[in-house]
């Protein structure tokens, strides 16, 4: 079964959605799951797509962008289809993972953007070495320990850590962190 997956960024991208609508279709796709969210919120119709597929299935995408977010994402989407027996195929790009030729070009493009990855983590490591060096690094300003007396008063007023970290807008980690501090 072909499943076909198709996503657009906001609601003013309604026809570039349908337009990936009728192009799954045209390549067979049988069930569509598509939806309008940023490609870094909850992607409820990517999880039911995925869930969905079983073996000897294909997801079909019109373009990579439409169904990761990032390298780390596409491989992982990747690992999880084929430990499903689930093969991708991307339909602008010309990738079929059903074959060898379509697994090895999406292997490929993972290591390439794995390898400009490593390269930018190893040249941003490379300037906060030097701005440490010139003492113009000072790393992030903290954020929940500055709300310290503010976690500690909410709690001390009765409210729950999901609360807590919903109002100051910091993690429930952080919550318990300044809680668990000296005064």
């Amino acid at each position: 079964m072909h499943i076909g997956y198709a996503r657009s960024s906001t609601v003013d991208q309604e026809a570039g959605l349908q337009a990936q609508i009728k192009s799954l279709k045209t390549a067979g796709c049988e069930k569509v799951f598509a939806e309008q969210v940023s490609s870094i919120a909850e992607r409820e119709q990517l999880a039911a797509a995925l869930e969905y597929a079983r073996e000897g299935d294909t997801l079909v995408v019109t373009k990579l962008d439409r169904l990761a977010r990032s390298v780390s994402h596409l491989v992982a989407i990747g690992e999880r289809l084929e430990a499903k027996g689930v093969a991708l195929n991307v339909l602008e790009q010309a990738i079929d993972t059903s074959n060898c030729t379509g697994r090895l070009m999406f292997n490929m493009l993972g290591a390439i953007a794995q390898f400009e990855r490593e390269l930018m983590l190893e040249r941003q490591r490379e300037g906060i070495a030097k701005a440490k060096a010139e003492g113009k690094y000072k790393g992030r300003a903290p954020t929940a320990r500055a709300k310290t007396p503010e976690i500690r008063r909410l709690h001390n007023d009765g409210i729950g850590a999901t609360e807590i970290a919903k109002r100051l807008r910091i993690s429930r980690a952080s919550v318990y962190r300044a809680l668990n501090t000296s005064a």
